[in-house]
């Protein structure tokens, strides 16, 4: 199996907040992981969400312990977006979701049926052009995805297997790849018997480029919110089988910038202290995923530098250590 080698571009190295460059975007924090927090959150960065609304969330594998509670979307959806579809595509292994059929069974045991769910790739694929990429000139995407005007991109931050976290850039990157071309371009070396060849940063950076295929897309009309609880190191892929969390609940953040978004996201878990940040920081730093960060930079999708605006208090500006200093050990709800 001809596997990639790593580049070298410091996938596995934090780079600390005054050794980056560059201008500030605005992220807003709330530690109120509620529904009133999502609602009061979502309406900071609703100001481009118009029209046909669909919302990217990863809805998960069958009783999936760690996903969003689909209660706070429900509310979300009901008072601020009614006539929203949730979106998804099927996955690239075999499991709850890998057809149509067997997907729309697990959405409704994990409790997404209060609102229309449009598996966009179920009528096949569509492509989006990437600008700029060292990988693709182009995405396969589920062709569902186009009848839509605006996306919010509603992510549950966790650890990730391939990626180390699953932020923003995964849900879309990998989450709007439909489940049988866009997701091979992305996991697989061509010819290869091991469908997740390609890993580390080279994986990060196709990912990173279908990201931006999607950004563009929608660009300006695209928002985006990670809620940072059940931090499992697990993805939500991996449902019942997801290791045990270990890593303290935060919060949500949410910005109109997905670089910015990922970073603060990222920041707030290296503010923990060391005994509560060392599984997801693990996880994150061995599988090269900060290359995410610094690929999102380069492909011009963002700013790694912002002004973190906490909602609980007067909408100062605050320091990501101030954000987790009032942390309390991880108990399950």
């Amino acid at each position: 199996m001809n596997e990639k080698k790593i580049s070298g571009t410091g996938g596995d190295h934090y780079l600390p907040y005054e050794e980056r460059a560059g201008n500030e975007s605005i992220v807003y924090f709330t530690r109120d992981l509620s529904s009133a927090g999502l609602e009061k959150i979502y309406q900071k960065i609703s100001s481009e969400i118009r029209g046909r609304v669909a919302i990217k969330l990863h809805t998960g594998e069958p009783h999936g312990p760690n996903i969003i509670p689909h209660a706070w979307v429900e509310n979300l959806v009901k008072k601020e977006l009614p006539n929203a579809h949730i979106v998804e595509t099927n996955t690239y292994y075999e499991g709850g979701r890998y057809v149509t059929e067997d997907h729309r069974k697990t959405l409704a045991i994990n409790g997404w049926d209060f609102c229309p769910v449009d598996i966009t790739d179920e009528d096949g694929v569509a492509y989006l052009p990437i600008k700029n990429g060292k990988w693709f000139k182009e995405m396969a995407v589920g062709q569902n995805l186009l009848n839509y005007d605006s996306l919010l991109v509603l992510t549950h931050f966790k650890g990730h297997a391939m990626g180390g976290f699953g932020g923003s850039d995964k849900n879309i990157g990998i989450g709007c790849a439909d489940g049988r071309i866009g997701k091979a371009m992305i996991h697989t070396i061509p010819g290869s018997s091991n469908m997740w060849s390609i890993a580390q940063e080279e994986f990060m950076e196709r990912m990173t480029e279908s990201a931006k295929a999607i950004v563009d897309h929608f660009a300006p009309h695209i928002s985006f919110i990670n809620v940072l609880r059940n931090m499992s190191v697990s993805c939500d892929c991996e449902g019942v089988a997801a290791e045990p969390v270990v890593t303290p609940n935060i919060g949500i953040l949410a910005s109109l910038d997905i670089l910015a978004i990922d970073q603060a996201s990222v920041d707030l878990v290296y503010a923990l202290k060391e005994d509560e940040r060392h599984a997801l920081v693990e996880r994150i730093e061995s599988r090269h995923g900060l290359r995410q960060l610094t690929y999102m930079k380069e492909l011009g999708m963002g700013n790694d530098r912002y002004v973190l605006i906490d909602l609980d208090n007067d909408e100062k500006r605050i320091l990501p250590s101030f954000a987790v200093k009032d942390v309390k050990p991880f108990v399950k709800d």
